[in-house]
Formats: structure tokens, sequence, C-alpha cells
């Protein structure tokens, strides 16, 4: 779906208003968030949620601690989404080695809840819309609350929602939205971050309208035209019988009108929805294809008389799909075969938190190295990345997360494909992934059976897949329409494909070749393993055995390699400190791997010569060094400093290898084609790291506070060379209107930090107590050393009683600080106890005459008044009076915020790179980066934010 789009930064000068010109308006919601750990295990570090005499359980509008409208936030860090705080957790041996070793899960209460809060205002004029909050996607059980009512729960990491939360919203007043995030159980068996880390909207219409994800267009070439069939579901939230009329309008990509049809008139009720069908002609359309991704929209009006009450657009391709048993998978009628890899959202220094800038650009990185299809393993995507495919012509296997057959877990399967149904990239639907304890058994069978009927209610224009394991014939593998192998190395397809000549065929999961870039030999202490292309000792097979494979048999419409990147966790063979898999033709940062060219040379028509491994050798000459060239030309022949070592011919989807003892100087290859030299590709021995060089995939970002530039460290040596085994921490610093979002290496086993982020520490001043100020010493009281054990604790009434006259009175507590702690910033938050208010730190007057009337006030102490152990806090003045008997009066004074900066950006370089992204924060101009590392000569880039 695409609507009127408004930038967060642009809207939240903190106003909603002013938008009702448009019918609906999709307002982007990532901007100026709050956020903080709370605790999984023990509610008084999760800020007393759920301890409140009524929860919000109990009745509406009672959400507590954080969910509560006037819960104080502003000790908590600001932030941006998307964002996954796992990114910026240390690493422990105890933690998952499933999830990466980042400390998060059951084991760590402390770091598996996270509190998101965001502030905005919705204008009065805007009263008789309705608004609608939605969420592509947080990792995992996600609570919200809007202005302190509870508006639900989704558990699922993976699945998106959203709630109708009109009757929530303060019209002309502040607004707050709560969300807790408790990432303490584990969804997959894979690295999944944790947070809201996909996008947020607030989605505007008036009350007759089209609900989210609520059309469905699909088509149907007849000759050269086609025929568009168009539901589209409308709701009525008037408070009154409603007749309405929809006209469809099919623009094409540059937004001409190409044909329109008028519904009849149809009415509904108040509250409730029904689905309209319309078909529309086309003419002559230009089909959607992975060589030309066209895209037309339909804008679905809903007319009330001569008022256009909603306009809800959807993007759609015109292209036609077929699978067949024996000759595979067909795209407009034209053979395809599926070159496609596995992936899971994470990349190296945001975690799962992508950008969309940072999604396309990986997509970018698999399209060049020849892949035409991408399998979402082992979860519904982000929204973002199916448009991207969309825009980019990549066939998607779009997959549901987990099997099952009751009504809320078939939920998760209609709620995936309702919402991504429009993409003409999908071309078919997974239910399931090696579900080991029913794949192979009639379970399995029923269960496979039910779940590809129900998927058919809501899209039967695509076949359903499951991915199998070593159950081939048995169970699953029997009855689903679209067979998914899993690696070969668990039966014969030939045979299964003999048995089950009805069902069509493709493989989901091959390779799982273990790799380090830029190694090639390996190193079990180190825990690195050669990038040279080899049957794994567990069985795995070479990723080129598997691609000769599927490529020899028609029947198999193609397969998806295990997997395109790196990513964190299952980082097999290995255990800690290994922290990030070795299953990637690109390295986490997405820096290619030998086996990328390997790929290239058969799955594209560009002409390819890749020599490995490098040329740094020093200290074994006359050694053998098995040197491999993957290209797809005729012949190679390979020399040595210019002395031939022998031309061979390249056998299709194959490569050349040649022993070569080390002679430092260069290997050479030369690539011929019928006959003809056509390429050369030289390798050479490197001097020692000289300098740093920076390169950017672009040089101009958009200034929205989204895009960004994806920047390579590179060592150098004095020729300009890459030293191919550099490994030097390099430094960054950032002007300009940009930021650092994130920093890599690729190197599985780094622990170093992913992100560089502010430290907000938070200190609740204990021990208050409290003494009426008449008959005591006033200026003695509030000195440092003055003990006041002797008095009554205090706040423990909220408030005096309505008509009570109070008197003055000394309230003490104190705090404790480290050395650490004084070296950062530190704030009293104070939030007014009394009238008349007088503030004392140490016995030195910070503060005087304070209103009440604001209640927040900040408190900025001086260094030198603070010392290391206990501080000393008083707050003189009346306390507070409640108009009503059943009002109850503030009695927390606030906490203590103690801010450090963030630390330098830093990243060591592995194999003679490095990874940063840098990202606009809103502004247009010039943006500076900066690297230096020790013995290097420094570099600098400029970008420019426009």
């Amino acid at each position: 779906m695409k609507t009127r789009i408004i930038a967060g930064l642009i809207l939240f000068a903190l106003s909603l208003g002013g938008l009702n010109a448009s019918p609906r308006d999709r307002i982007l919601m990532d901007f100026d968030w709050k956020f903080a750990l709370g605790h999984a295990g023990d509610p008084r570090r999760d800020f007393n949620h759920g301890t409140a005499y009524f929860t919000y359980l109990a009745k509406a509008g009672y959400g507590d601690g954080p969910a509560a409208a006037n819960f104080d936030d502003r000790s908590w860090r600001p932030l941006d989404l998307p964002h996954d705080w796992v990114a910026e957790l240390p690493f422990a041996p105890n933690a998952s080695h499933s999830h990466g070793y980042k400390t998060v899960g059951y084991a760590f209460p402390e770091y598996s809840v996270g509190w998101y809060r965001k502030h905005f205002v919705v204008e009065e004029k805007e009263r008789g819309r309705r608004f609608f909050l939605e969420f592509d996607g947080v990792f995992r059980n996600a609570r919200v609350w809007v202005n302190g009512f509870y508006c639900g729960n989704e558990p699922s990491g993976y699945t998106s929602f959203g709630f109708d939360i009109t009757e929530y919203l303060n019209f002309g007043g502040s607004n707050v939205i709560a969300v807790r995030v408790d990432a303490s159980l584990e969804e997959g068996w894979f690295y999944e971050g944790a947070g809201i880390y996909r996008h947020v909207w607030l989605t505007s219409t008036k009350p007759l309208y089209v609900p989210q994800y609520g059309t469905f267009v699909r088509s149907e070439l007849r000759d050269n035209d086609a025929a568009v069939y168009i539901t589209t579901e409308v709701r009525n939230k008037y408070q009154e019988n409603t007749s309405f009329r929809i006209l469809n309008i099919i623009k094409d990509r540059e937004g001409r009108e190409v044909a329109r049809t008028h519904s009849v008139e149809y009415t509904l009720r108040p509250q409730e929805g029904e689905s309209y069908d319309a078909v529309i002609e086309v003419e002559k359309p230009r089909l959607w294809d992975i060589d030309d991704p066209y895209l037309y929209s339909v804008e679905s009006c809903i007319l009330l008389g001569d008022t256009t009450t909603d306009i809800y657009t959807t993007s759609f391709g015109i292209r036609t799909i077929e699978w067949t048993a024996d000759k595979g998978f067909f795209l407009n009628g034209r053979h395809v075969k599926l070159k496609g890899t596995n992936n899971h959202q994470n990349h190296a220094g945001v975690g799962s938190a992508m950008p969309d800038a940072l999604i396309e650009w990986r997509l970018g990185r698999l399209k060049a190295m020849g892949c035409n299809a991408y399998r979402t393993a082992h979860y519904p995507p982000s929204p973002a990345l199916l448009d991207a495919a969309d825009r980019m012509g990549i066939l998607v296997l779009c997959e549901n997360r987990l099997m099952g057959t009751t009504d809320q877990v078939l939920d998760y399967l209609r709620r995936l494909i309702i919402r991504d149904r429009n993409h003409p990239s999908i071309i078919a639907w997974s239910i399931g992934n090696e579900e080991w304890a029913i794949e192979n058994n009639e379970r399995g069978a029923a269960m496979a059976t039910l779940m590809q009927d129900y998927a058919k209610l809501f899209d039967n224009t695509r076949p359903i897949n499951a991915a199998v394991s070593g159950s081939w014939g048995r169970g699953i593998s029997s009855v689903v329409e679209l067979m998914g192998y899993n690696y070969l190395f668990h039966g014969n397809t030939d045979l299964h494909h003999e048995r089950f000549p009805w069902q069509f065929s493709v493989g989901t999961e091959e390779g799982s070749t273990n790799t380090t870039r830029g190694i090639y030999e390996d190193d079990p202490e180190k825990q690195y393993l050669a990038a040279y292309d080899r049957d794994t000792p567990s069985g795995f097979f070479a990723i080129r055995k598997g691609w000769q494979h599927y490529a020899a048999r028609d029947y198999l419409a193609g397969m998806f390699i295990w997997t395109g990147f790196d990513y964190r966790g299952e980082p097999t063979p290995f255990r800690y400190p290994s922290v990030v898999s070795y299953f990637g033709m690109y390295d986490l940062c997405g820096f290619p791997k030998d086996n990328v060219y390997y790929l290239k040379s058969w799955w594209t028509n560009e002409e390819v010569l890749h020599i490995l491994p490098h040329w740094n050798w020093q200290g074994r000459e006359g050694e053998p060094i098995d040197v491999w060239v993957y290209s797809n030309m005729d012949e190679v022949e390979l020399f040595l400093n210019n002395k031939s070592l022998g031309r061979k011919t390249m056998e299709k989807n194959s490569y050349l290898s040649w022993e070569v003892p080390f002679k430092p100087g260069s290997i050479k290859a030369v690539a011929f084609k019928d006959g003809k030299k056509r390429l050369v590709k030289v390798v050479e021995t490197t001097g020692k790291g000289d300098s740093l060089k920076l390169e950017a995939d672009k040089t101009i970002i958009k200034a929205d506070r989204m895009d960004l530039a994806v920047v390579t460290v590179k060592v150098i040596d004095n020729k300009g060379r890459t030293v191919p085994d550099a490994a030097n921490l390099v430094s960054f610093d950032i002007s300009g209107p940009a930021r650092i979002i994130g920093v890599g290496n690729g190197d599985p086993t780094s622990l170093e930090p992913d992100q560089f982020v502010p430290q907000y520490k938070r200190i609740k001043p204990g021990n208050w107590k409290a003494h009426k100020a008449e008959g005591i010493d006033v200026d003695e009281a509030v000195r440092a050393e003055f003990d006041a054990v002797s008095w009554e604790a205090a706040f423990q009434i909220k408030g005096l009683e309505p008509g009570s006259q109070p008197e003055l009175t000394v309230y003490k507590g104190s705090f404790t600080l480290t050395q650490e702690d004084i070296k950062g910033q530190v704030t009293w938050l104070f939030n007014s106890i009394a009238t008349g208010q007088s503030v004392y730190l140490n016995g030195e007057l910070i503060a005087k005459s304070l209103s009440d009337s604001y209640n927040r006030h900040s408190l900025r102490f001086d260094p030198a008044m603070l010392k290391v152990g206990d501080n000393h806090l008083v707050i003189l003045g009346y306390p507070l009076v409640k108009q009503n008997i059943w009002d109850e009066m503030n009695t927390d004074p606030g906490e203590i915020l103690i801010y450090h900066a963030a630390p330098q950006w830093q990243r060591k370089t592995f194999n003679g790179l490095a990874q940063v992204i840098i990202q606009s924060d809103g502004e247009p101009g010039d943006i500076v980066l900066k690297a230096k590392g020790e013995k290097l000569k420094a570099s600098e880039l400029r970008i420019e934010a426009r």
C-alpha cells in the first residue's frame, strides 16, 4: 500500500494538525522516541510496572509505570527507529549460541525488556477522523498503550500489527505511545535482536475507509490485454447506515491514468465491513519482470455522494507465473531458473534494525552476484524488503514463521498472506521449514494439507511450499504443492520426482558451506575457515556441486543457497568466541567472499575472471599454494611472475585450479573466449599498510533522516593496493548533518562493539526523611553532615487533606556516586513535591522558589559540588494539599541522571577491510567522515546530504 507519507521530522514540530485536506494520511512515526531498559523479572527495576492496585488489565486507562500517560521519561535515551538494543549489548560465553552470544534472553533479565515512549500532539480540528497505529514488526512480545490505555499484545516478533486508537487520543492535547518489548524468549534459532526494529506508522482516515491491507489485486492476461481483478474491503465507522460507491483508477508508473471503473451503490451499517469485487481491462500492459520490474498502482476511491472519503493506493504488477512439475518455473511464459539465497534480517553494526536504504543496498549486492530470487528464511519479511524486491525485480519465496493448525497459529499465516499478496515479486508461500517433529509422519501431512487449503482462502494464485530436510517421500513432502529440498545429502531428488511426478520442486536450501572472507587456510585456533568452495565435514555439499545438480535438471525450478550473507548467531561449526555464521556468500558487512565470483560466473551474463587466494605469503617461499580461478570464459592461462603455468579449459558451472609454489610478485590470469583474449586479472604481493582509503556506495544522500551511505574502509600500501591481511584499529569522526549508526568488519570472531552510544544511568535518591521546620535549626539541617536518622520517613501520604494548612517542611535524602559517575554530566530531574521549594545539594543552595505549577524541573549539578560516595539532597517547602479527597499528589522527587557522551567510534580492519554506516540527520549540507589509524596516513570522505 502506498499513500501520502509524511516524515516525522517534518511532522513533529509537535503537531499532527492540518492534514485533513487529504482523505488519508500515513505518517511515519520513527523519529524522536525515548528508550530505556526495564527488567524481565524484577518489577521494581521494570519501573514498578504492573504493581498498581488497578493494573492495565483491570480497568481502562490504568496503565502504570512507563505505560502511564504522566510517567516521567526525561532520563531515557532519545533515539530514532528502527532500533535493536541487542546490537548495543556485550557478548558473553554463557549467552545463547544461536543468538551470537549476545547477553539477551532468560539468563539476562536485566537486558531482555525494553521500553519505548513517544509524545505527539493531535490538533482539535482532527476530531472526527479515525487514527490507526501500525507496527511493521517488534521483536518480541510487544504490549502497547496510548495515553495509559492498553491497546493489545503481539507475541510474535515478525508479524505486523496495529490498533484503532481514535477513542484513546487527546484531540487538541498531548498524547503518548508506550511500548514494552520482552525478548526473554527466543522465537528462532538465529540472531533476532530486540526492539522496535521495523517502521511505525500513524494512519488517519475519515470514518468510511479501506482498512490496512484492505485490497487484493491480481491479473490475468488475455492475448495482449490484461484483466485486473480488484477486491476492496470497506468499513463504516460512522454512527449511521452509509451508502457509497467505489471508483478504481489504475495508473502507470508515471502516474498517468490507464483505466477506471465505477461500482454500483453499496450500503454498510455502523461498524460493519464488507469486501467488493471489480474487474478492469488494461490494454497492452507492460509486464512486471525481473529485467523490467514495471509497477502499476490502483487508487481505490470511496465516494460518499460527491465527496471522496478515502483513497487507498495499492502498488501491483501485471505478470504471470507458472510452476510446472517437469519444466520448473515460468515468468510471463518465459522459463526462468531460480538463482536465490536465504537471508536473515541483520547486518553488521545495526543488528536487525536495518534502515530501508540498507535493505535495498543488500538486495543490490545479491542482484550483482546474479541472484534473481530471495527466500525470507524463516519468518515474514519487512514490508520494506518486499517493496524493494518489487522495484528491483527479485522473486520472493515468502515464508511463515511457525507451522500449526489452531485458529491462533493459522491466523499468523492469514495475516502474512493478507499483508503481502499484492507484491508481484512473491511467487510462492512457505508454510514451514525443517519441522523435524512432524515432517516425516502422518500428523505432518495432515497439518500441511490443512494449512495449504487454508492459505488458498486468501490467495489461490501462488503455490504453497514447505522446506523439508531428511524426510523426502514421507509426511509433509508427500502432500505439499511445491516441494522444497533442503540439502542434497538428505536424499535423491530424481527418485522423489519419479515418485511424485505431479509435484513442483525447488531447492529451498543448499550449501551451508563454512568460509571466512580473506582466509585461505583453516585455522581452528582462531576459528577461521578457508574460503575455498569445499564440502563440509558434516556432509554439506560445495556450492558448485549444488548448482551443478539443480542446473542440470529441468524439473527443479532452481535453488536457494544457505545463505546470501553471514548473519549473527549459529556460528557452525564453532562456539564462542565465534559469534557470526560462516555460511554467507557475502560476510556480515556485505563484503564478497570468493564464492560470489563463482556464482557471478554462472548466474550472470557478465564476463567474469577472479583469482583466489591473495599473494601475501611471506615466509612460505617455495611452498605450494592452491590457486583457483572462477570464470565463465572458455579457457584460462595462469602466470607466476609472467611465466606461464599452463592453459586450461573451463567446464560449464565449474572452476580451474593450479598448485603454485609461492614466490613474491604476481599471479596473473588471462581468459580466452572463442580463442581470443578477453580478460586479464592480476593479484600482487602487496607492501605493508601505508594509509587508509574510504569509499562510499554513494556520495549524495537524501537529507531525510533515513537515507544512508555504506562506507568501505581499506588499508592500502604505498601503491594503493588493498593489504589483504591488514588488522589495524581505525577511529572515526564525523561532522555535518549525519551520524554514524554502526561499524563492522566481517570477522566472525570479533567481540568489538558494533555501536558506541551515549550512556544514561539513572539513580533514585532514597532514605527520604521529613521534619517540620518549626522546632529545628533549618540552617543546620540542610548541611550534608546533619544526620536526620531520627526524623520520620517522608512521603507516607500522597498530599494533605483538602482544606489543610501546610507547614514549612524539610525533606532530606541521599544518593551515591562513583568516581566514574562524577566524570559524567549529573542532573537532578526534579519533580515538585511541595510549594515554594528551595533545593540544596551537600549543604549548598542550588535553586530556590521553584514553581509547583510546572511539576518537572531540571537541575544540573556543578561537578565541584559532588563527591564520591554519599551525596545529600534537601528540599525545603510546603507540602502539597489535595483539591479533592480522592486526589493523589506527587511524592516522587525524581531521579538523578548521569550522562556520558558516546565513546569514540572505532573498528579494527579484518583482512584489510572495515565498514562504517552513516545516516542523514535530516538537514542538508556537507558531511565529512575522517578515519585515523596507528602508523597509517589518515583519510577523509565527503558526502553531500540534499
